[in-house]
């Protein structure tokens, strides 16, 4: 059994806590100052109380849970850990400190398994004292509820570090995808930015509104690669009509290499999405909780399938 620490109190390592004590293992969770910390078990409570509102935990599981999770700011206490979440800020010399700090307290075999969404792996390596034992195990938000988590080697990941991150993954019921190198996006991203820019695009060719374009995602592709994969569906179409709609869609397919207009004036007018109140859509005129409560519903089951703390 890995003893299991997450160094990082800000959103992805709150869920990352979440999903460690809501299958009833302890987790140690690093962070650098007392207000952060706070934040960081305020943010938990909530994940729990989401959890609770929904029918999927309940108080009892929820404070069973809080009791197996411990906050500190002293690395001294990485003593023994087995295997570290590293979810601090996307820039070098944080990670580099933090890597330090595991490599003089935690257990000689601690695997590092850094939250990076953007750093190259074979950069992270170059910081590592042991880097035969970091990749890097890349969640998305809400990290304790949507299932996926890339995890990308680098040229001296041992096959080892590989096989206990994937078996710690799986007992946490996430569903993992395995990069043997590192690309700038990695899987996800890399798909998703490739729908944006071409939405984008569209947009600015004015072929559809972003509602319109919203609705032929949510409503086809969303529904059919929710049951069915992209590749298997390709197969399914088969070769041959694929080449032929390839041959009239490709040359018309938006293949910019510079961020587009829309997006360099929505920055220069401040219109730079949800949180600025306007984007591409007006959010004054749609409902805050309700589209919260959207970003998470389809991942709430997933949660029945946790092994709660009682």
């Amino acid at each position: 059994m890995e003893h299991i620490a997450v160094y990082g109190a800000g959103t992805i390592g709150s869920g990352q806590a979440t999903l460690i004590i809501g299958h009833g293992l302890p987790c140690l969770l690093v962070g650098r100052s007392q207000a952060g910390l706070e934040r960081c078990r305020s943010a938990i409570g909530q994940n729990w109380d989401d959890l609770i509102e929904e029918g999927l935990a309940s108080p009892v599981n929820k404070r069973a849970a809080m009791s197996l999770l411990t906050l500190t700011r002293d690395p001294a206490d990485l003593a023994g850990k087995t295997f570290i979440f590293e979810a601090v800020a996307e820039d070098l010399e944080s990670k580099r400190q933090v890597f330090r700090a595991i490599a003089r307290y935690a257990a000689p075999e601690a695997v590092i398994a850094s939250c990076s969404s953007s750093i190259d792996a074979e950069q992270l390596a170059a910081l590592a004292e042991r880097p035969e034992n970091l990749l890097i195990a890349h969640p998305f938000q809400p990290v304790h509820l949507l299932p996926l988590v890339e995890l990308v080697r680098h040229g001296r990941t041992s096959g080892q570090a590989a096989d206990r991150a994937s078996e710690l993954l799986q007992l946490l019921h996430r569903q993992v995808v395995m990069l043997n190198r590192s690309v700038p996006g990695f899987l996800v991203n890399r798909l998703a930015q490739a729908l944006f820019r071409e939405s984008i695009f569209l947009l600015e060719e004015g072929v559809a509104s972003a509602a319109d374009i919203d609705r032929a995602v949510k409503y086809a592709m969303g529904m059919r690669y929710a049951s069915v994969g992209l590749l298997e569906y390709y197969d399914d179409v088969g070769f041959q009509l694929e080449r032929a709609i390839a041959e009239n869609v490709y040359p018309n397919l938006c293949g910019t290499k510079e961020v587009q207009r829309t997006t360099l004036e929505g920055i220069a007018g401040g219109k730079t999405g949800r949180r600025a109140g306007r984007g591409l859509y007006d959010w004054s005129r749609k409902d805050e909780a309700d589209f919260c409560r959207r970003k998470q519903a389809p991942y709430f089951e997933g949660a029945r399938e946790w092994t709660m703390p009682e």
